[in-house]
Formats: structure tokens, C-alpha cells, sequence
């Protein structure tokens, strides 16, 4: 590494700060990529050594390096934050912000006052109260801050100063967990035999782990067949050999099932990196995994960003997941950037998904990745028979509410299912990919729809809370029975799943049914206290989103149906019929895990569509081949290559204007086309304007500097924002 002397001025990569560095002057040595506090406009940041100073600024106006940290980035992981960042577009600080975005990172705890939990204090549980508790729960029931309860039990003030006062949290003195708390010792308990086709593909990736070096595998295996175990064995030989080991999953993914799975097999729990932990928590797994203490980690993709030393393996669970797309704090597939991490630093990459992205796919065909395929259900289980319910034949019949007539959704024939399996005393699972009661809320004699004052869309009405709510910014509102505009009734249209369990209720009156979508799903320990009344058998029918769609494993459920296979098909996303297939799919294969077979219904208008076609049929890769080649002539990825450039405005004239001046400096690209702007799908959030450009190019063109160099000739005005995603999955 390269080492500078006290006194010279270097550049600093400040996190947070969105550009490529400032002027400092060391006070004592430090290498290249060292961790050091500056001061930015009187307040102290963390940034990095990037290398010597070129800010010509005069000696006397150049700062000092507040504190060296003895702590330090590779030049590997250095280089991966400047391809990111070339990638993305995401300014350079912007990409060091998700590395080090831990507040205090290198203090010790702050002096606070900490509280614990009394679950035996005999309080009134409401919901908001049973949030706290189980923020507890989920963090070992560690005592927390005030600030840490509210965050993550997404409660109020209020709510955490009654519990103080009755009881319900007590003031403690209690020390927080250090580094030491997280570190374990792991090894193989010896209690899995892996079939002929596990380690068959267990040993493929386990010789690249010992050779090192950079390679990627695709662990494509049907649901069931215990791909898990594969990359278990993978991560315990990286582990064995020194390295790190980063096991990455979507967020409803890690499940108590996942971790009691990993503590059989390894012998203790793993280190759990997601969006839930108290802060000192963070503070102290990041340490962790900066020291190389901690080694072995499962999270959520910003865990991807922990400060990792010798990391030897990534493995990426349901690699195809959107989740792994980040839009929030800028625009990265945590997929395409844990990839580019490997290649770097020369590491294997491990995806494992029983329905692999596009993408992937192609990566597949182009040899860049190696293919093992895991064919047969792990234990001899079956995979379920798959029809489709024709709609058009089959029409569900309408059911009374307080003797007034409702719409029907569930089939004849799907009715008829559910009751065999009731009587034979299996569960049902209820799959509708809509959250709420009815998303339409209408006038029925003008036309009037209940829409968001700061969102252009239309609110959902949600029953169990007697509210309208608006799905993008979250805004709620108070159901109207007649409309504010002529006076006359106002009707609901559409199907949620909260419509679905009142149609279930009223057609099988003794039925245990439970909802599970993210208005009723509000932590995992909600989430895992259901999955236990569904193992045990407490539950008959469960209806839901897709939040039960994959990682889970409920041996006697043997029935899943399909309410509306419809949904999504015909969308204006390209990859629609990729994600519908990809969701159903991975529905499907909750039915028949254990020793009784399962059977999946979906109920359609289109029973001869492609998508659901295939399904029945378990073509995947028929429908895949089928659908890329459609993509190759449209010359969309994964062989061609989109930016969206998205503007947004607080006032809509100054974002026309902008968008006007964009595309009348828009360059003329060879083999390249920038088309906009036109208004965003969903043109108004949260009382911002929005306006979309699209730039469109051969796979394997460099857009990203046409795009810096054309945005860089129109000023952007002030209560401007724009946003650059490469390769978008989200259109709105």
C-alpha cells in the first residue's frame, strides 16, 4: 500500500458528500485507503485516503486531518467503489455513504440512557405496544435507546413514554453487546447427506473455492430441491479456508426457518445483517467485520457494503428477487454489484434461484457462468400438478354481506378444492398479489374516483382499518360514502385480499383463515409467529402477497390457488411476463413439500397464455428461450442496454422547462437513441413532478458518459432532482 508522510496533502473521499474528494494535510502517516475524520463546513465526516492532493489550493487554506483512524479499504474494494460509482452514476462520496453508514463508526457507544423490555409487566397489548415488543425480540432483546425503539418498532414518542410509565420498559444500566457478543466459532455438524445431484454441484463450486479466483455458478434448482444446503456446503469450505462469507437474501426471506436451518448445520446462529437492528448493533457488527473478526454474515443487500476483510464468497439467494434493487438512496442492483466485487477481487460468486433472471440466463448461455442444475425435490417430494381454472367457464358466483349482494372471486371449481382439502384436513394458501379490500373507490353515476391529494393514483380502501390509503406515499383518508362531486353512492370495485377473506368467511363460515401482506405483516416476529400457528395447524387457509411466496416451507399445506393469474401479464414492463412467471412459479412451489401431494389452481381469463402455459406444463425454459428472443430483436436486455433519466420538480413549469431545454441538447449518439421526455407512469409523487427521459443502446455501449456529458450542458435548477437508473426494472 502506498504510504504518505505527516505533512503531506492528499485527497479525501468524504462519505456523504457528493464529489470526488477534498484537499487535506496529514498530521501523521497513513497509507492509501486509511479511514480518517475531516472537517466539512465545521462538522466531522469519515472519508478515506484516495490518494495525493491536486486542489491547487494555497498551503494556509488547507485543513489538517481531524483523527487517522487505524483502520483502512483495500485497493481492491477502492477500485470496486470507482467502478460502482462509473456504473450507477452515483457520485463517488454518495457510494462511500453505503460503506460507512454508521453513525460513530469509530467512537466509542455515547453515555445514553438504555431501556429493557418487561414482558411480564401485564400491560394492554395494542398493536403499537406488540410492535415494541417484538423490536425487542428481534434484537435479542438487547436494551435500546428511545430512538432505536421508535425506529424500529416504527412507533411514536407517545407510545414509548406509556410504556415507561406502566411499566412496560425499565430503565437499565446494562452494558450494549461488543464485537466480542457476535463472533462464533462455526463448524460442520455432519447431520446433512446431500443427494447425488447436491454434491455433484457442491463439489464443482467447492474446487473453485479452493483454487480461488473469480468465477460465477447458477445454483438453478426446482423449489424444494435443497439449493440451500448446496451453498451451505459452499460457504462452510470458504469459512474453512479463512475467508469471509457473505450469504445475501431478500428481506422476507430471512426467516426463522433460515436460521434454524443454519444453526443445525453449523452449530451456532449466523450474524444477521438487515434494516431492524438498534443501532448499536450496527455499530458493532460493522466493527466486526472490519476487524475480520466476524466472518460469516446473512443480510439483506446492504450487507453487501459491510467494510469486508479477505471476503472469499457471496452467495445471493433468490438471485432473480427485485428486492436486490436498490432506488432509494441511488440507483444499483446489489446482484450486478456483488459480481463486480468478485471479479475485482477475485473471488467466487454463487446465485442460486429456481427461476433465474434473464440475465442470468444469458450470462449462462454466454459461458460466463457455470450452470448446475439440481432437478428432483430434496426427500422424495413431488412437485404439484398445475391447472389453470377458465374464467370465462367458470364464473364465481356472488355471496351476500348483511343481505346485500357482492361480487364473487373465487371459482366454483376452486371452492370445490378448498372444502376436499379442508375435509382432508390440509391447509389451503390463497395467493392475490393486491393488498387491501378493493383498490378502486368510485362514483357510480359521474365517474369520481378517490384519488391522493399529493400522488397522482388512486387510494386503496383497506377494511381491517376502515381507511383509504395510498400505496405510494402512504397518506390515509377517511372513506366517503357518497361522492364529494354530485352527491350519489360511491361503489368499490377490484379485489384485495381482504375481499378474498370476506368471500372465504362467508362461504366456509368455520374456516381459521389469517392475511399476510405488509399491512398485517409490520415486523418478522409478526411474520414468524404466523408461520408457527401455520405449522402447527392453527391456520386452514392463509391468503396472501407475495410476502409468502418464496423461503418458506409448510409440509401440510397441499392446496395453493391463484385468485387473478391475470395480474400482471399485460403490463408495459418488458419483463412482465418474466416476473409474473417468475411470482407464480415461485407460489406454486409452496404446494406439496411434505409427503402429501399438492396441487396449484389459477384461475384466468387467458388459460392459453404463454406464461401460465408454460407454467402448467413446467417448460421454464421453453417460456425463457421464448421470451429472450423477443427481447433480442427488440434489442431490450439483456441485449440491449436503458438508462432512465427521471426529473423531478416541485413546481411543474421549471420542470417542463428543464425537460425542454434536456432534449433540445440531446446528442445525437451513432447506435444510440435518447427519447423523452414524456411524464413518468405515475407523474405526480409526494407532491413532486416527475418527467422520464430513456436512453437506449447496444449492450455493450458506454451510455453512462453521453449521459454526464449531455445532463452537464443544461444548468439544473434549484427544487430540481435527477435520478439516473441503469438497466430499470421499476417504469413508474
Amino acid at each position: 500500500m502506498l504510504m504518505f508522510s505527516a505533512g503531506t496533502v492528499v485527497k479525501v473521499l468524504v462519505s456523504n458528500i457528493p464529489s470526488t474528494g477534498y484537499d487535506y494535510r496529514l498530521t501523521v502517516p497513513a497509507e492509501i485507503g486509511t479511514f480518517v475524520a475531516v472537517r466539512v463546513m465545521n462538522r466531522l465526516c469519515v472519508g478515506i485516503v484516495w490518494g495525493i492532493g491536486d486542489s491547487g489550493l494555497a498551503e494556509s487554506k488547507i485543513k489538517d486531518v481531524s483523527v487517522v483512524y487505524n483502520a483502512k479499504m483495500s485497493v481492491s474494494d477502492m477500485q470496486w467503489l470507482l467502478r460502482m460509482s462509473e456504473w450507477t452514476l452515483i457520485p463517488m462520496g454518495m457510494v462511500l455513504r453505503l460503506i460507512v453508514n454508521i453513525p460513530d463508526a469509530f467512537s466509542p457507544p455515547r453515555m445514553e440512557q438504555l431501556y429493557s423490555c418487561n414482558f411480564d409487566a401485564g400491560i394492554r397489548l395494542t398493536q403499537s405496544r406488540q410492535a415494541v415488543l417484538d423490536a425487542f425480540v428481534s434484537n435479542d432483546n438487547d436494551p435500546m435507546t428511545v430512538s432505536d425503539i421508535q425506529n424500529i418498532a416504527r412507533v411514536s414518542s407517545a407510545v414509548v413514554r406509556t410504556m415507561v410509565k406502566n411499566g412496560g420498559l425499565i430503565p437499565t444500566a446494562q452494558r450494549e453487546k461488543s464485537v466480542e457478543d457476535y463472533v462464533y466459532n462455526y463448524r460442520d455438524l455432519g447431520n446433512i447427506v446431500l443427494n447425488q445431484e447436491q454434491q455433484a454441484a457442491a463439489d464443482v463450486i467447492g474446487d473453485a473455492i479452493e483454487k480461488s479466483g473469480f468465477s460465477v455458478f447458477l445454483v438453478d434448482g426446482i423449489t424444494g430441491s435443497g439449493k440451500t444446503q448446496v451453498y451451505f456446503d459452499a460457504a462452510w469450505r470458504a469459512y474453512q479456508y479463512g475467508h469471509s462469507v457473505l450469504l445475501m437474501m431478500p428481506e422476507i426471506a430471512l426467516t426463522a426457518q433460515f436460521m434454524s436451518r443454519f444453526e443445525s448445520r453449523f452449530g451456532a446462529p449466523p450474524v444477521v445483517w438487515h434494516s431492524n437492528l438498534t443501532a448499536a448493533r450496527r455499530r458493532e457488527i460493522w466493527r466486526g467485520v472490519l476487524s475480520g473478526k466476524i466472518k460469516m454474515v446473512v443480510g439483506t443487500r446492504s450487507a453487501l457494503f459491510l467494510p469486508w476483510q479477505d471476503l472469499g464468497l457471496i452467495v445471493i439467494d433468490e438471485e432473480h428477487d427485485t428486492s436486490y434493487k436498490q432506488e432509494d438512496m441511488g440507483n444499483y442492483h446489489a446482484r450486478d454489484m456483488a459480481i463486480l466485487r468478485a471479479k475485482i477481487s477475485g473471488f467466487p460468486v454463487v446465485l442460486a434461484s429456481a427461476t433465474p433472471s434473464a440475465e442470468t440466463l444469458e450470462n449462462v448461455n454466454l459461458a460466463k457462468y457455470k450452470h448446475l442444475k439440481l432437478t428432483s425435490r430434496f426427500g422424495g417430494a413431488k412437485l404439484p400438478e398445475i391447472t389453470t381454472i377458465d374464467l370465462r367457464e367458470n364464473r364465481p358466483m356472488s355471496y351476500l354481506v348483511n343481505d346485500v349482494e357482492q361480487t364473487g372471486f373465487l371459482s366454483p371449481q376452486l371452492c370445490s378444492a378448498i372444502e376436499e382439502t379442508l375435509a382432508a384436513k390440509h391447509q389451503v394458501m390463497l395467493f392475490i398479489n393486491r393488498r387491501g379490500f378493493a383498490p378502486i373507490v368510485q362514483c357510480k353515476k359521474c365517474g369520481w374516483i378517490a384519488t391522493c391529494s399529493e400522488c397522482s393514483v388512486g387510494m386503496t380502501y383497506h377494511k381491517r382499518v376502515g381507511k383509504l390509503l395510498c400505496h405510494m406515499c402512504g397518506r390515509t383518508a377517511t372513506l366517503m360514502r357518497v361522492c364529494p362531486d354530485c352527491g350519489a353512492d360511491v361503489t368499490m370495485r377490484g379485489v384485495g385480499l381482504e375481499k378474498i377473506q370476506e368471500e372465504l368467511q362467508v362461504r366456509f363460515p368455520n374456516v381459521r383463515s389469517a392475511l399476510v401482506s405488509s399491512d398485517v405483516i409490520t415486523s418478522r416476529q409478526v411474520l414468524e409467529r404466523l408461520v408457527a400457528q401455520i405449522e402447527q395447524g392453527d391456520i386452514d387457509v392463509v391468503i396472501g402477497t407475495q410476502i409468502l411466496a418464496k423461503g418458506h416451507h409448510f409440509p401440510n399445506l397441499t392446496l395453493v390457488g391463484v385468485v387473478d393469474s391475470d395480474m400482471g401479464l399485460f403490463g408495459t414492463d418488458f419483463r412482465a411476463a418474466e416476473h409474473t412467471f417468475q411470482q407464480l412459479f415461485q407460489v406454486a412451489g409452496r404446494a406439496g413439500r411434505g409427503e402429501y401431494a399438492g396441487r396449484v389452481l389459477l384461475q384466468t381469463y387467458q388459460p392459453n397464455h404463454p406464461v401460465l402455459m408454460a407454467i402448467c406444463s413446467g417448460d421454464r425454459d421453453g417460456f425463457m428461450n421464448a421470451d429472450m428472443s423477443a427481447r433480442r430483436v427488440a434489442q431490450m436486455p439483456p441485449y440491449g442496454m436503458l438508462v432512465a433519466v427521471v426529473i423531478e420538480g416541485e413546481k411543474e413549469s421549471v420542470l417542463q422547462r428543464y425537460c425542454s431545454d434536456l432534449a433540445a441538447a440531446a446528442p445525437i449518439v451513432h447506435g444510440a437513441k435518447i427519447m423523452g421526455p414524456i411524464a413518468a407512469q405515475v407523474y405526480q409523487i409526494r407532491n413532486w413532478y416527475r418527467m422520464r427521459f430513456l436512453v437506449a443502446g447496444a449492450v455493450n455501449m458506454a451510455l453512462q458518459p453521453v449521459i454526464v456529458r449531455w445532463l452537464a450542458k443544461v444548468k439544473q435548477p434549484a427544487n430540481v432532482r435527477v435520478k439516473i437508473d441503469v438497466n430499470p426494472i421499476n417504469f413508474m
